[in-house]
């Protein structure tokens, strides 16, 4: 069974090492991007230079950095899932040696009331995805340890935000009445399909994850509600408070 792949009490056969040579140690920040949209801006409107790129027989990553207030600081368009994503951030860190990654992007609301206008700092994430249990102990949920810092930040920046549980899930397509039901009873405030995976990378190899979403969607059975997953996705507030969050971490 699945919750059976966490083993720590064995040495992993493919390493990084294999594939790029030793680790190196460019930046220590990084912002996973999400939106083609925003990635585009950035490239526009920075002054943005590729120092790696993640190689794969069906294309190549480009790792890029910039200099935001003194600081230099990399980004790149990340693929999207729990294992893409999260197994990507480790290749990333190998190859830049960055260790603090700020990640944003949209979610479905499952409490619009407690989303509705705020942006979301989860709190714990659902394991409704795969990757997450070979880098973490099998249980339901996994902490979001920085969700109080990043709480403190938007308090101080006077951001509207909410804070609680998500569900991290595999396949929006299988967000069915029952399940969405079952995660909102216990007490998840939004689905994404990410998080969960990232956190546990995070944590096993001793990274810091800075995240925050924004609803563009709503679950409501029998009302599916998707006007605002345009703006969720690619707005580009979400990109300057990342930059603030990487500036301040």
């Amino acid at each position: 069974m699945i919750t059976d792949s966490y083993d720590v009490s064995s040495e992993p056969i493919i390493k990084l090492e294999n594939f790029y040579g030793e680790k190196r140690y460019l930046v220590n920040k990084c912002i996973l991007i999400f939106s083609k949209v925003i990635y585009e801006y950035m490239l526009e409107h920075f002054q943005c230079k590729q120092i790696a790129e993640v190689g794969a027989c069906n294309g190549t990553i480009p790792i890029w950095s910039f200099e935001y207030k003194e600081e230099t600081i990399a980004f790149y368009l990340t693929p999207m899932g729990s294992a893409l994503a999260a197994g990507t951030l480790a290749e990333v860190n190998h190859l830049t040696g960055a260790s603090t990654f700020i990640m944003f992007g949209s979610c479905g609301s499952l409490n619009k009331d407690a989303t509705d206008g705020k942006f979301i700092i989860p709190t714990q994430a659902y394991r409704g995805e795969g990757l997450s249990y070979y880098f973490a102990e099998p249980q339901d949920y996994i902490e979001i340890k920085n969700s109080d810092r990043l709480a403190e930040f938007f308090t101080e920046w006077k951001l509207p935000y909410v804070q609680g549980k998500v569900w991290t899930t595999d396949s929006m397509l299988r967000e069915t009445v029952n399940l969405v039901n079952k995660r909102k009873e216990e007490g998840c405030i939004a689905v994404e399909m990410e998080l969960a995976g990232v956190q546990a990378i995070c944590d096993f190899y001793g990274f810091e994850l800075y995240d925050f979403l924004v609803s563009g969607d709503v679950l409501i059975e029998g009302n599916y509600e998707m006007e605002g997953l345009a703006a969720a996705n690619h707005d580009l507030d979400k990109l300057f408070i990342a930059l603030k969050i990487a500036k301040n971490v």
